[in-house]
């Protein structure tokens, strides 16, 4: 465990004022904190009444203190924690009053889930999962969080390093000790076998990532269609307020505006976009640039057109959502759309919101969420396979080179979760072949 010398503190819950804050402390200087500041004793992991006074005997607030003795805490470290009154003048004197122990200070930011890492309570994906669970939004965000908090994709990942390193095992010692009974001579082909199959796995695992992805971020939804067909009154309906200035004259939206939405437990990001039409004015034809950029990045385009007016355009994406707007002024198209709306009478719009989420679900299928959400994991995810089959397919190449091509492999693994230990090849050779019985 790593050794820090100063103790930390911050406020763990909400913005002052509130009706209760958490005062949390971690550090060496803990228990001193909490015998010259807490009055009674104070038992471990049990919730007590204390009162909170100075160390001159001046009573600051009444509450609840925990105490966490190392290293069964979130840190690692001892730490306590004082459940306040959520007052500014409460929290002011508390923080006055601990500011001045020797070897005190505030916390950084993430400064606590820090040394939870470092003492080896959490690793980098727990770390990341926590902070998603605590700006979680939608009832996804909340679960995809919660499995990479709890730490089930760390096991995937140590499963897939396990299996590494017994395929380097394997090869060390066929290296090293090739006249040992106890050691298969094909045994590398049984690990090249397995190797094969894990670079499947993980692959299939990558491939997922789009799905981390939208969960995470976003399944991102570009209202396009000409100037006047009713893009912003659409995206207001959505999201029920007015977010998008809605005129008769044509061009009024001349830049990317965008509002989120829950639907079904999905975050989904709408966005508005400027009509698009040939012009030659300045402004309108760099929000038009950018309609076709945000439709170019989108995971869906609603292309919707007024069905009250004669339209032809050709350069609709032919996987785009076509929408008919109007539905409730006579005479309008016939033209064969995938939803027919009308803004004015909320007609078709419930329809429009499950289309949305169908099209969602088939790119998000059910299946378990221990999957990648970003960017690192996909990197070192990648660099992992090509190792792997980088070693696979070098057949004609030494053993030794193979191997270390299996540990560059786990290296990658192990960046994802922030352990990348130094693996002793040689306690597992002789655990498996009881070498030197």
């Amino acid at each position: 465990m790593a050794e820090f010398t100063e103790t930390i503190y911050a406020l763990s819950s909400g913005a002052v004022p509130a009706g209760l804050a958490v005062i949390r402390i971690s550090g060496p200087k803990v228990e001193d904190v909490v015998r010259s500041m807490v009055s009674g004793t104070v038992p471990a992991r049990t919730t007590s009444l204390r009162t909170i006074r100075t160390r001159n005997g001046d009573v600051l607030d009444n509450g609840l203190v925990l105490f966490f003795p190392g290293p069964n805490s979130f840190t690692g470290e001892d730490v306590v924690e004082f459940h306040l009154h959520g007052g500014r003048a409460v929290v002011s004197a508390v923080y006055r009053e601990l500011s001045a122990f020797d070897g005190m200070r505030q916390a950084l930011a993430g400064e606590f889930s820090r040394r939870a890492f470092e003492n080896g309570k959490l690793d980098l994906l727990e770390i990341e999962g926590l902070a998603d669970l605590i700006s979680a939004e939608t009832e996804m965000q909340r679960r995809l969080a919660l499995e990479q908090s709890s730490g089930g994709l760390s096991l995937i990942y140590e499963a897939w390093a396990k299996r590494l390193t017994r395929g380097r095992a394997l090869i060390e010692a066929e290296l090293d000790f090739p006249d040992e009974d106890d050691v298969p001579g094909s045994v590398s082909d049984q690990v090249w076998s397995d190797m094969t199959e894990l670079a499947k796995e993980i692959r299939h695992h990558l491939g997922m990532a789009k799905t981390g992805e939208i969960i995470r971020d976003g399944f991102k939804v570009v209202i396009a269609g000409l100037p006047n067909a009713g893009k912003s009154s659409l995206m207001n309906a959505l999201v029920r307020r007015d977010i998008a200035i809605v005129t008769d004259i044509a061009g009024t939206t001349r830049d990317v505006l965008s509002t989120d939405l829950d639907i079904d437990g999905f975050l989904v990001k709408l966005y508005d976009t400027a009509g698009l039409r040939e012009t030659e004015e300045v402004v309108e034809r760099e929000g038009i640039r950018r309609a076709r950029t945000a439709m170019d990045a989108a995971d869906l385009v609603i292309y919707i057109e007024d069905m009250s007016v004669p339209s032809e355009n050709d350069r609709v994406p032919s996987s785009a959502l076509r929408v008919g707007t109007k539905a409730d002024l006579p005479g309008v198209s016939s033209k064969p759309y995938d939803v027919r709306i009308s803004v004015e009478t909320g007609a078709g719009l419930d329809e429009l919101r499950q289309t949305i989420g169908d099209r969602l679900r088939e790119m998000v299928p059910p299946h378990s969420l221990a999957i990648p959400t970003r960017t690192r994991h996909n990197d070192s995810l990648a660099e992992c396979i090509a190792a792997i089959e980088r070693a696979v397919a070098n057949d004609h190449v030494d053993l030794d080179i193979r191997a270390e091509e299996l540990r560059m492999a786990g290296a990658a693994l192990g960046r994802i979760t922030g352990r990348v230990d130094v693996e002793n090849l040689l306690d597992i050779i002789f655990g498996e072949f009881c070498i030197g019985k």
